[in-house]
């Protein structure tokens, strides 16, 4: 038990007497302290003593992907920090290669009763999952909200970045530079974000390039989220002498980048690079990287609130707020080289 209780101390920065206070339901311990001991419970896995279980109401799950990508701890941190103002306690839930799978943290979420769940780019976002598994949920009844995974059968509220506007703003800040051979790298076609994309940036190549459907259909490559998945992509679209590239996640444009400079490639001069979500680190890579940003506050805060209006009875509307994207310039695109300034490339052996 001594043990025990030094962990919990350690977690909710403490001492062991507070902890104890806490655990035994005594007086003397502000709610923000006691709140604090609470959390470094549900943390590290210790059980609620049951006096305190009527507290476990306040338990909300927050499920995200992975956290390789930081635009996933960026929201993760908001809505912890947003739901801690509305007096509850985040239950974080991340996903791994070979781990835990989303649908047995779901059952483990229910298991600890939790009010309510916030999904961050879940299997709803994928058009060829069994979006049934949030039915069931929303059927108990238990309020959701998914970030970035929208799903028109389901009715719940959801809170996404405009993806379709990325597309477009991406396309046209590359056209202001004079390029007009412009590649769009994204994920597999299933995901609905995916689409998203690839529908923006072609009605864009269509108005500003004036691209067919086939041409523009050419400048595409697909690929595994990620910077090894931008990187292969971002290989076959040089090969066809793209002076600018789109890619739907930072860390793919990151790929596109490395990609490029095999290849005896210049960013920004010979080749311009856009990515999308920029997270914190993103303004300091090399070179620091025009992206389309993701409003990540604003998102999570919405999603928070549309939880809580719907655990509270409130219902808030079953329906998706579409937030846009802001272009944010750097130095990883530029003017459009000439033709006859772009030097014969090949890949390193």
């Amino acid at each position: 038990m001594r043990a025990r209780m030094a962990d919990i101390a350690k977690q909710a920065q403490v001492s062991e007497a507070t902890v104890s206070r806490v655990i035994n339901d005594r007086p003397g311990v502000s709610a923000e302290t006691r709140q604090a001991v609470l959390t470094a419970l549900d943390v590290l896995g210790y059980e609620r003593p049951e006096r305190l279980r009527k507290r476990s109401a306040g338990l909300v799950g927050l499920v995200v992907p992975e956290l390789d990508n930081p635009i996933f701890p960026a929201f993760a941190q908001v809505i912890e920090s947003t739901l801690a103002q509305h007096g509850y306690t985040p239950v974080l839930c991340t996903q791994s290669p070979g781990g835990v799978t989303e649908d047995e943290y779901v059952e483990m979420l229910l298991d600890r009763q939790v009010s309510g769940i916030v999904f961050i780019s879940s299997l709803s976002a994928d058009t060829t999952s069994d979006r049934s598994r949030y039915q069931r949920l929303l059927d108990r009844p238990l309020p959701i909200v998914l970030v970035n995974g929208y799903a028109k059968e389901l009715e719940a509220p959801f809170v996404s970045c405009d993806d379709r506007v990325a597309g477009d703003l991406g396309v046209a800040h590359l056209v202001a530079l004079g390029h007009r051979r412009i590649g769009m790298i994204s994920g597999p076609n299933r995901f609905i974000n995916t689409q998203r994309k690839l529908e923006g940036y072609r009605m864009a190549m269509k108005r500003e390039v004036g691209l067919s459907d086939a041409e523009v259909n050419d400048l595409v490559s697909l690929t595994l989220f990620g910077v090894e998945g931008g990187e292969v992509a971002a290989e076959r679209l040089l090969t066809k002498g793209v002076t600018g590239i789109i890619c739907a996640s930072d860390m793919m444009a990151l790929g596109a980048i490395r990609a490029a400079r095999r290849r005896g490639l210049r960013v920004p001069e010979d080749v311009s690079v856009i990515g999308f979500d920029d997270s914190a680190l993103i303004p300091f890579t090399d070179p620091p990287l025009t992206t389309l940003r993701q409003p990540v506050a604003s998102m999570a805060v919405a999603a928070v609130r549309s939880l809580v209006d719907e655990i509270n009875g409130h219902g808030a509307p079953h329906s998706e707020y579409l937030f846009h994207p802001e272009l944010v310039v750097r130095n990883s695109t530029a003017i459009a080289p000439m033709r006859s300034e772009i030097p014969v490339a090949t890949p390193a052996a």
